[in-house]
């Protein structure tokens, strides 16, 4: 097969997927396409002006060995749709990509995978659960997908890594251009613990914001199941929710307070049949995953905590609460306070959300 030529059609832009299907099934190669005259080209009758004028244009390029080699020393493989190599859970469904870009690893074909989306500008209640259901569910096995994005998306993809299993991140721009910036960390953990960055888009495309959307479906394409935690009434969440409905797949959401613009799209989505997510040890039971599911029931044995310690850990909820809150409610003395919360923090049982403001991680 001659790789470079199917490389060369896939970068094609502003020539629609379901047309490069169509003209591929017609001609049998992009070697074939990449050489074709534009006599027989105006033959396909499902192909306009402008889609003959980008076509003709790609042809003249002259620099095409180069960028294909720009990938193996950027280490991206490129799928075109026909490979073996291709996810085959995002070949069912409706307007697959035509190829992918990747950095590491693919999800394996014999795991189960789970995205997990939400807000960019998540509550603590979101973070939470997010963290939680990330590293839970990578602990018994699942593959954790997700888009990188600010928020429930990259919370989501570092429990995953705090559980010690594999993420794969689905980006609106080329698989080398780590967006948002502020993820480069998380973009390299996730390739160090063989997980993988996934695109459809070409090396060096810019986020635009009109490659999100086609970034969802393909979220929820290589997923068996999609998890909302946190998402407005109108949102990007929701119409990844939608296209995984069209796609067959399952549906839960996170239910929250009704006066919490952030939960309103997720209990919508409870209200017109979505799952309820109620814990991750529920969720692996009703996924039929047992794998390390002891090992998760093991989280509710804490240690038994000191009486001040308690005192403390008893008045903290999943909403920060404030460090003078907790003097007034408990009698204790500041210094006592801030001691135990230091204490509980280095314990593992909650966490300083902002300056002097504490939730609870562990019931």
């Amino acid at each position: 097969m001659d790789l470079i030529y199917e490389y060369w059609f896939a970068s094609i832009t502003h020539v629609s997927e379901r047309k490069k299907y169509l003209l591929r099934e017609q001609l049998g190669t992009g070697k074939h396409i990449f050489y074709i005259e534009e006599t027989k080209l105006r033959q396909q009758r499902f192909l306009n002006e402008a889609d003959i004028s980008m076509i003709r244009q790609a042809q003249k390029w002259t620099n095409l060995e180069e960028r294909f080699e720009d990938l193996k020393r950027n280490s991206i493989r490129f799928i075109p749709h026909f490979s073996e190599t291709f996810p085959k859970k995002l070949g069912e469904i409706p307007s697959p990509p035509y190829a992918l870009y990747v950095k590491g690893e693919l999800p394996k074909e014999d795991k189960k995978s789970v995205a997990i989306v939400g807000a960019r500008r998540c509550t603590p209640y979101g973070e939470k659960y997010a963290l939680e259901y990330g590293e839970k569910l990578a602990r018994c096995g699942v593959h954790i997908i997700s888009g990188l994005a600010k928020g429930i998306d990259g919370l989501g993809q570092r429990g995953a890594l705090m559980g010690g299993g594999q993420t794969f991140s689905v980006l609106g721009c080329g698989v080398d251009n780590c967006y948002p910036k502020e993820h480069l960390g998380l973009y390299h953990d996730i390739l160090e613990k063989g997980g993988g960055i996934l695109s459809e888009f070409v090396p060096g495309t810019s986020p635009l914001p009109q490659n999100f959307p086609k970034r969802n479906r393909i979220i929820s394409g290589l997923s068996d199941v999609v998890l909302v935690m946190e998402a407005r009434e109108k949102s990007g969440s929701l119409i990844t929710a939608d296209m995984a409905l069209e796609q067959g797949r399952d549906v839960y959401a996170l239910p929250g307070p009704v006066d919490n613009s952030l939960s309103q799209g997720c209990n919508h989505l409870i209200r017109q049949g979505a799952g309820i997510l109620l814990s991750p040890e529920m969720l692996l039971e009703e996924l039929q995953i047992s794998g390390g599911f002891e090992m998760l029931k093991t989280d509710k044995n804490k240690k038994v905590l000191e009486t001040t310690e308690n005192m403390v850990y008893s008045r903290l909820g999943l909403y920060p609460r404030n460090v003078s809150q907790l003097i007034e409610e408990t009698s204790l003395s500041a210094n006592e306070v801030m001691e135990l919360l230091v204490s509980l923090e280095l314990k593992g049982y909650i966490r300083e959300v902002s300056k002097n403001y504490y939730v609870k991680l562990k019931e």
